[in-house]
């Protein structure tokens, strides 16, 4: 494994470069990964953004959007680019089973593969790689990418609103424990680049449809099951609720961590019925392990406080399962 910083005289001559991320991109993967790609496109490369599926329609106003190739819309094209790039540059992913179809694609490609993450267990997939575990953010990972390289003078305002998206939505707005001091020295440097604050804050946060508003009314009043023993709350949504709500990618986004603002709630699992299975976000406080309840019992991880898993049983029985592994934490969530 190298360094990324040996990329620099491989970078010192145009490239076909692909940048890449995870199935169903959200902030972070998409604000890191048009980040890169306006840099990329300053210093001369022939770079592309392809993303496995689609993503949430409020990071559709960022800058590059209208360039982004969805290989579940666009398998031709999207196959094309990572055959025939130089570099292939893989974004807030660490496993190739995280952008499905497209990661035997990228598996098959001669192209230098960069990794540039946050989560644990990286699979090793890469032959170079920027990776740091405590970092916020895959966005504040570029950040430091592009210093690094000394081009931190070339950020402008698209890259600076990109970078601030990814490092905004990953950090809960800067309430989370790894929003450092750092950080916000890198936000700020950011703000004085160009990044909107304010306006990214709105068009992230601000602009629910009403049929999402309307599933978050329903969650809260309908599907709210708090455990008070075992200071832990449950959302669940159905196939056929999903449906009643016209829910599209995106919508679902952060209903988790309102169960998780509960005063007494210590841990938070939000269950969602899909196609062919169950997917589960879990999200904690403290020194809970989300990650280890996802990791055993759920074939998932993530990180210490925000994890994700899946289950091919039904809801029901998932959700029962979840429910009667509890007493196993229960000193950890009594603490």
């Amino acid at each position: 494994m190298q360094s990324f910083t040996a990329l620099t005289p491989i970078l010192s001559n145009p490239k076909r470069i692909v940048i890449t991320t995870h199935h169903k991109p959200d902030g972070d993967a998409m604000g890191s990964s048009l980040g890169l790609y306006h840099y990329f496109l300053l210093k001369g490369h022939d770079v592309h953004v392809v993303t496995p599926t689609d993503y949430p329609y409020f990071l559709h106003w960022m800058p590059g959007n209208a360039e982004v190739v969805i290989f579940s819309e666009q398998q031709n094209k999207a196959t094309e680019l990572v055959h025939s790039a130089d570099l292939i540059f893989c974004l807030d992913f660490n496993n190739l089973k995280r952008i499905y179809e497209l990661g035997e694609i990228v598996a098959q490609s001669d192209a230098i593969k960069v990794m540039i993450d946050h989560h644990l267990e990286p699979e090793g997939f890469d032959q170079y790689r920027l990776w740091n575990a405590e970092a916020c953010s895959t966005a504040e990972l570029v950040y430091q990418f592009i210093k690094e390289l000394g081009d931190v003078e070339l950020i402008n305002k698209n890259i600076a609103s990109s970078l601030y998206t990814g490092i905004m939505t990953d950090s809960g707005s800067f309430r989370y424990p790894s929003t450092t001091a750092n950080l916000h020295r890198i936000v700020a440097d950011l703000i004085e680049r160009g990044a909107d604050n304010s306006r990214i804050h709105q068009l992230v946060y601000d602009t629910y449809t009403e049929d999402r508003l309307r599933l978050l009314g329903h969650c809260f009043t309908e599907k709210l099951e708090v455990i008070p023993q075992h200071r832990t709350a449950i959302i669940s949504l159905s196939k056929e609720e999903l449906k009643k709500y016209n829910v599209v990618t995106g919508d679902t986004e952060g209903i988790v961590n309102y169960a998780l603002s509960l005063n007494n709630v210590k841990l938070a699992a939000f269950f969602v019925e899909r196609a062919d299975l169950i997917k589960i976000s879990f999200r904690s406080k403290g020194e809970f392990p989300a990650n280890e309840i996802a990791k055993k019992y759920f074939q998932g991880g993530g990180h210490h406080n925000a994890a994700g898993g899946q289950s091919i049983q039904t809801l029901q029985l998932t959700i029962e399962k979840f429910k009667n592994i509890l007493p196993e934490f229960n000193d950890l969530l009594n603490q």
